[in-house]
């Protein structure tokens, strides 16, 4: 094999070797997560429901939402809500959401 040969070769691997790593990268770890949240209004529990279901990922997530609206290194996808008068606070609600793990 000569000199050119060897680094052509060399090269390759090392270009399938970072295809590989970068794809593996970027691949996003999507799961479920449900909870439930009680409060005095709707709006409320559903928002308790959103606290519990961040919090259950990820607590530094969770902060970041809670002081900017935003979920770094997540994705906090469409949340659906099955919310009845109840509970001890007058509200409760089961929720469930997509999260992604960028």
């Amino acid at each position: 094999m000569t000199l050119l040969s060897k680094t052509a070769a060399t090269l390759c691997i090392a270009a399938a070797v970072s295809l590989t790593a970068t794809t593996a990268v970027s691949a996003k770890t999507c799961f479920k997560k449900a909870g439930t949240g009680e409060a005095t209004t709707k709006k409320g529990a559903q928002f308790q429901v959103d606290e519990v279901l961040l919090q259950a990922t990820d607590w530094g997530a969770w902060a970041a939402w809670m002081a900017t609206g935003s979920t770094p290194g997540y994705t906090f996808g469409k949340r659906t809500y099955r919310c009845s008068k109840g509970g001890s606070w007058g509200w409760k609600c089961y929720g469930q959401a997509r999260i992604c793990k960028l």
